[in-house]
């Protein structure tokens, strides 16, 4: 029988469209027998990375899979540790002899710390241990300047005073997240000249505790042994790392700024769904777009995930007996319409 060691467990965060969903297909498609259980938290009304998740293969059935799955639906971890985070915890606790490793694949607006804070509850602490903080970030939107995608929204919540040299709040989430980290991945490196990659790397640097290492790659490809098995204890010096929220009431961490909503829309073709999502995008400053398509006459259906006007898209599966054709979307950004986004694209979608 198994020795019941401490489980370790690893905690993805990074910003919106950084690439954290990417990293965690990518180590459970390599998890060369590992047993891995995933905390998925999705920020919006629909566990889109949820289904994602679930369609990797990491040598079980799909029903094995489904147990290894966690999805904590109603926002982000920081929020909800006392809530869903913790029950879903104590489960794992009970089974920690069948698992080799907890994954946590955190909301783009989650705060890093609290969350491992919290594996310094008692009923959690003798039995689990952090084994990293890994920060994924979007190489090319840091480059821009914008941390995001879509760079009209970055100064969104600056305080308005001229006199105040205020960062803005995504600047704050962004050197938070940093400053949790063990290991930062600079991704999508690919995409940048050396020149703007190195611009930044050093640009990362400050804002990172001193002995973090700092890696690049493309669609969050690295071997296992990078990622896994860091051992860094990091709920033990968690209270060492300084960040803008540590001031704060936990009250007045909210995301009131970002609106997240999900939208059903008829079939349509996927050229044709594309350009009215772009086009809703620059009309509207929609940070992300992600979901599932209905294509006319495709069998399969068609995964989107958008950042800014950049979209990704694959045929995930095909479409179930008796499952209803349709397209579902989650859209997030800031100060949103949705009814008026909405109609907009029912109106572009029709005819």
């Amino acid at each position: 029988m198994k020795t019941l060691s401490k489980l370790p467990v690893t905690i993805v965060t990074g910003f919106l469209g950084a690439g954290k969903t990417t990293l965690l297909r990518h180590m459970l498609g390599n998890a060369e027998g590992r047993r891995i259980a995933v905390i998925v938290n999705e920020f919006g009304e629909l566990g889109i990375d949820g289904e994602i998740l679930k369609q990797c293969s990491i040598g079980c059935s799909e029903e094995e899979a489904n147990g290894r799955v966690f999805e904590l639906a109603n926002g982000c971890l920081c929020c909800t540790v006392q809530e869903e985070f913790f029950p879903v915890m104590r489960e794992l606790v009970a089974r920690r002899g069948d698992l080799d490793h907890i994954l946590i694949e955190t909301s783009g607006l989650a705060l890093p710390k609290p969350l491992v804070q919290a594996f310094n509850w008692p009923e959690i602490r003798n039995a689990c241990t952090v084994d990293a903080v890994i920060t994924v970030v979007d190489s090319p939107a840091v480059a821009a300047g914008t941390f995001a995608a879509f760079p009209d929204q970055v100064d969104a919540q600056r305080k308005l005073d001229p006199n105040l040299d205020h960062e803005s709040p995504l600047h704050e989430l962004f050197a938070d997240q940093l400053a949790s980290a063990d290991l930062v991945i600079l991704n999508k490196a690919d995409l940048l000249s050396p020149e703007a990659l190195a611009a930044v790397r050093a640009e990362v640097a400050e804002e990172l505790p001193e002995g973090v290492k700092v890696i690049e790659a493309h669609g969050g490809e690295l071997p296992l042994n990078v990622l896994l098995g860091l051992d860094c204890e990091t709920e033990l010096h968690i209270e060492g790392r300084k960040t803008h929220h540590d001031q704060e009431d936990h009250e007045e961490h909210d995301h009131e700024a970002f609106d997240s909503f999900s939208v059903d829309l008829p079939e349509a073709a996927d050229d044709r769904l594309l350009q009215a999502l772009k086009d809703a995008v620059v009309k509207h400053g929609i940070l992300r777009i992600k979901g599932f398509a209905a294509i006319p006459g495709k069998p399969m259906r068609l995964l989107l995930q958008g950042v800014g006007q950049r979209f990704d898209k694959h045929f995930d599966r095909p479409w179930q007996a008796g499952e209803v054709r349709t397209t579902r979307l989650v859209i997030i950004g800031q100060s949103l319409d949705p009814a008026a986004i909405e109609a907009e694209l029912n109106a572009a979608l029709a005819g």
